[in-house]
């Protein structure tokens, strides 16, 4: 039998396969999920939107207070050389910093260097399937930490969310705190109402999604309405249109809530609308990155 060679990755300013790299068991990130990280979806080998993901990046490493080891070109250079390493046209990278190797305690180490990991795998996307008939999803109380706008790699409140869709058979968990919507496991949450988009606000309950400001920003530009404000849960779940917003979902609609059709079980017409102008925008991003 063949085997398939290890996929080439990035640790530590070296590109090796995946199989040869390794970290410390004393990294911060695998003691204390002490880091940051993001997403970066490319289309046929451009990445989308790189500068506002790596704006995102360096918001995150302020908020847990670790200086950026690159800058935004050095990032920008590794992530295109890492994505023409790679067999495959539309691809996710994966990156993230942590604090470093250092003996167990809590304090910040001082004078240690962080980890800088990157790997790239294909870029899964809703199935032709899921767009056309939309997606099931529970809901839950949003129950974790009070800084969920820092994309870090303290995952597990999120996992565990993730873990009720995953049990009931549905895409994502959609959660709400103190009566008003925050947003899922791993996707942003947009409603529509009365034919009006609506989102909520990006406080520190919510992750500021890139594709959450893509789709604001196309839905002015298309000349749909669109409106950023709390969304109460009453209004959430009796919404015409509930859509998961996320790099790798890109929009995707929402048509079964709690094991009950939602908004008659089909995805809406501002859905449809939304998904096209998504579709037609990232050709248009591609040849703006490559000029």
């Amino acid at each position: 039998m063949t085997q398939t060679a290890s996929p080439i990755v990035y640790l530590n300013g070296e590109l090796i396969p995946a199989s040869e790299a390794k970290i410390s068991v004393l990294d911060r990130g695998f003691i204390y999920g002490d880091g940051v990280y993001e997403v970066i979806p490319v289309y046929g080998r451009m990445p989308f939107r790189m500068p506002q993901h790596l704006a995102r990046l360096q918001r995150s490493l302020d908020g847990i207070r670790l200086a950026n080891p690159m800058s935004d070109a050095a990032w920008a250079d590794v992530i295109d050389t890492l994505i023409a390493r790679q067999p495959f046209a539309d691809q996710a990278v994966y990156f993230q910093v942590t604090r470093g190797v250092a003996k167990r305690d809590h304090a910040f180490p001082v004078g240690v260097p962080p980890t800088v990991f990157m790997m790239s795998n294909p870029l899964v996307l809703p199935s032709a399937e899921q767009v056309k008939r939309g997606v099931a999803v529970v809901t839950a109380e949003d129950n974790r930490w009070q800084r969920c706008d820092l994309k870090t790699t303290s995952l597990l409140g999120n996992v565990l969310m993730r873990q009720l869709a995953a049990d009931a058979g549905a895409a994502e968990t959609v959660m709400f705190r103190d009566g008003f919507l925050t947003e899922a496991s791993a996707s942003n949450v947009l409603a529509v109402v009365k034919g009006t988009i609506v989102a909520p606000p990006q406080d520190n309950h919510i992750l500021p999604g890139i594709t959450y400001d893509t789709a604001a920003e196309l839905a002015h530009a298309a000349g749909m309405r669109i409106e950023i404000r709390p969304v109460r849960r009453e209004e959430a779940l009796g919404a015409d249109e509930l859509w998961l917003s996320s790099s790798t979902k890109e929009v995707l609609a929402i048509t079964t809530v709690d094991g009950r059709p939602f908004a008659g079980g089909v995805p809406g017409p501002m859905f449809r609308r939304m998904w096209d102008v998504f579709q037609a925008a990232k050709p248009k991003a591609a040849a703006t990155a490559a000029a």
